[in-house]
């Protein structure tokens, strides 16, 4: 599906079809931060954003729970599968680990995409031994062939194609995209 966007709107690389326009991102990160809202309302919670899709996603949901009256701690979990590669590794590494304690504390695992499911049972793991009280998941786009074990919350059902913008990236490049969009042919 390939949208156009109007004039005012950002630079789309020529290979990059618009799957998610910057406000329909906004609008699904609010409904994301309404179903969230119940379970991190309650009791002492962390936002852990695992590093470095995540970042943009991560900092426009805790705006949106701050906006509804929650305000989380905040720390980041700098995992690698890819190594620039357009496909997992299968092995994840810990790059950089959290900096502040969760012992005793619930936890808000953010992510920016669900497709395997590897990091985020890694992740959950690893904060689980560090001793988090509960570890929800909460990511931007689940993939169709995820299997939604370990998946709390997500924002939005992408299609089975490479991501790119809002964090998302091809070898580094294309991060900083407002918008979600695919790499045409892959």
């Amino acid at each position: 599906m390939h949208r156009r966007l109007a004039i005012t709107d950002p630079f789309v690389p020529p290979n990059v079809d618009v799957l998610l326009t910057t406000e329909e991102v906004q609008a699904r990160v609010a409904a994301l931060a309404d179903r969230l809202f119940p379970a991190v309302s309650q009791g002492s919670w962390t936002g852990v954003v695992t590093l470095m899709g995540a970042v943009p996603f991560a900092a426009d949901l805790l705006r949106a729970l701050s906006a509804r009256g929650v305000d989380l701690g905040f720390d980041a979990l700098w995992l690698e599968s890819y190594h620039d590669e357009r496909v997992s590794s299968g092995r994840i590494v810990v790059r950089a680990d959290i900096s502040r304690s969760v012992e005793g504390k619930g936890v808000l695992l953010i992510d920016d995409v669900f497709d395997s499911g590897r990091t985020i049972a890694f992740a959950r793991a690893h904060l689980q031994a560090k001793g988090a009280a509960q570890v929800l998941t909460g990511v931007f786009a689940r993939k169709p062939e995820a299997v939604t074990d370990g998946l709390d919350a997500w924002a939005w059902d992408a299609p089975s194609r490479y991501l790119v913008g809002y964090g998302m990236d091809d070898a580094g490049k294309m991060r900083g995209l407002p918008f979600i969009g695919a790499i045409r042919g892959v």
